[in-house]
């Protein structure tokens, strides 16, 4: 039986190259859904809500696919937050707060049936030391790379690395967005491995 097609519920453009590597065919399309925490959500809740939230939204209009939905999250050890920073100002915060911390990145992922309603949720964690920068350092780097659409404000698949001292995880891809050895497993529990496509 022909597998289903897969539908990548992202409109990011890293998210996109990261799924090329898979080698798989796939759509994408940008779900809409409200990415505000909930009142005592923690990190990891967020993710996993956030990654089958894309997917489910989706679910209409793609009835025939399985759709995959990832979004992530970053928290400073005292459990604060690190969103999308958005503009300038808010990134040259969160590089300040976590300059010399470590910082915990959850990406949440889902792959989701539309056809059946069966469900596979993952949350993948990832720990990235930075160094102690200093404020030159910080503005240097948000000028060559404005990481304002990044969660945690800087861009991994870019001078993103210069930032940190050490990386504690399995899977580097989940800090650009996309966990794909999880992805992987996820696909081969559902009898799709992508070594053996056609």
């Amino acid at each position: 039986m022909t597998a289903p097609p897969l539908l990548l519920a992202s409109s990011s453009p890293y998210r996109r190259e990261l799924m090329k590597r898979l080698a798989l065919p796939f759509e994408s399309a940008s779900p809409d859904i409200d990415e505000t925490p909930g009142p005592g959500e923690t990190a990891d809740q967020l993710a996993r809500r956030l990654a089958e939230s894309k997917a489910r939204a989706l679910t209409t209009q793609y009835p025939g696919h399985w759709i995959i939905g990832s979004d992530q999250v970053a928290s400073l050890p005292d459990g604060t937050l690190l969103n999308k920073p958005g503009n300038h100002e808010q990134a040259v915060g969160q590089l300040s707060q976590s300059s010399g911390h470590t910082v915990l990145f959850l990406t949440g992922l889902t792959l989701l049936d539309a056809r059946s309603g069966n469900i596979q949720n993952h949350c993948e964690p990832f720990s990235v030391h930075f160094r102690d920068l200093s404020s030159a350092e910080i503005e240097a780097y948000l000028r060559k790379e404005q990481p304002y659409d990044c969660a945690g404000s800087f861009r991994m698949e870019g001078l993103g690395i210069t930032l940190f001292s050490r990386m504690d995880g399995r899977d580097p891809n989940s800090l650009i967005g996309l966990p794909l050895i999880a992805l992987n497993d996820m696909l081969r529990n559902w009898g799709r491995n992508p070594l053996l496509e056609p």
